[in-house]
């Protein structure tokens, strides 16, 4: 599932590059994103939780001011004899811790926008320690010693087909597009939302590449897609559910376009009108009340899983992270 950190690492990616910087590696963005988080969370949960009787900021009243109760007097020593209830253990408090897009069908690569629209490892068993066959105390330390727990095997890195969005939102929150390329081959995320977070960022033809002084203007989007299957006709999928991806021939050519599962629904468009503006996205120039004479027409479904990130959010995390000396 597409995550918010996903996002950020793409944030810190960009950033890195523009600033000439080496970036966090992916596992410490999602660490230190996660942990950030969790101290916002608790944070809020204490704000919650506070006796709003105190937060107007009055203080408890003292028992010498109390009139009309009067304490009884108590010795040390029946201090001393008297043995206090066991208090409860406190529980320990866990940190909780657009997009239309054309493709080739010779390439994975793909980006994406109208023809008019520029996601504890455990530790390692011990490993069997090699035994001395000798008695002396001398063999027993070398054995002892040598009995080093093995490193801790990393777990699999999710792999996606996926697809980085950069988006530039105006004074008035206006969104515009600003690079958008992703690729169906599944990528380890690690290196995928690495490598297409600069590809979207630099490479898009339709736009020039991405400035340092257009990064607090910016927001991120990462879709990763899963559940790809042939549609059994054209029209065969659910408008704001899925992505689809077409490819036909025409006078001799091969075409090919895919439009991520927001698009759609963004663009007020319904299926046919999905169905002709991805079919012209794609080179092909008939009518558009003749799409359903093109020979060969093959619709492949798909479902994305989607996250995104403002400038404002990330850079507020960043800024935590220095704090660490990160």
């Amino acid at each position: 599932m597409a995550t918010t950190a996903h996002c950020a690492y793409c944030f810190e990616i960009l950033a890195a590059d523009l600033e000439d910087r080496e970036p966090l590696e992916y596992r410490k963005v999602q660490e230190l994103w996660s942990q950030h988080h969790s101290l916002n969370e608790l944070k809020a949960e204490e704000e919650d939780g506070q006796d709003p009787e105190l937060q107007d900021g009055d203080d408890l009243v003292e028992d010498s001011e109390m009139d009309g109760i009067e304490e009884p007097d108590v010795d040390e020593e029946s201090e001393e004899e008297e043995e206090p209830p066991p208090s409860k253990p406190s529980k320990l408090r866990l940190p909780s811790i657009s997009r239309l897009q054309t493709t080739s069908p010779s390439s994975g690569s793909s980006s994406s926008t109208p023809s008019s629209l520029s996601t504890t490892s455990s530790r390692a068993a011990l490993g069997d320690a090699s035994k001395s066959s000798s008695n002396t105390s001398f063999f027993s330390f070398r054995s002892r010693r040598s009995q080093q727990p093995s490193p801790a095997a990393r777990p699999k890195e999710e792999e996606h087909p996926l697809f980085v969005t950069w988006n530039t939102i105006s004074p008035r929150g206006h969104k515009s597009l600003r690079g958008c390329i992703g690729t169906f081959d599944a990528q380890e995320l690690s290196n995928g939302l690495k490598s297409y977070a600069l590809t979207a960022a630099f490479d898009d033809t339709r736009f020039p590449p991405i400035n340092t002084s257009e990064l607090p203007t910016l927001s991120t989007s990462i879709t990763l897609l899963t559940n790809f299957e042939p549609a059994s006709h054209a029209l065969d999928w659910d408008l704001g559910s899925h992505g689809i991806r077409i490819s036909f021939q025409s006078n001799g050519k091969r075409y090919g376009a895919t439009y991520l599962p927001d698009v759609a629904v963004e663009q007020g468009w319904n299926k046919e009108e999905t169905i002709v503006s991805l079919m012209r996205k794609a080179g092909w120039n008939g009518r558009k009340d003749s799409w359903r004479e093109v020979k060969g027409l093959g619709v492949v479904r798909y479902q994305g899983s989607k996250a995104s990130l403002g400038w404002a959010e990330w850079k507020g995390w960043r800024d935590w992270v220095e704090t660490l000396g990160r």
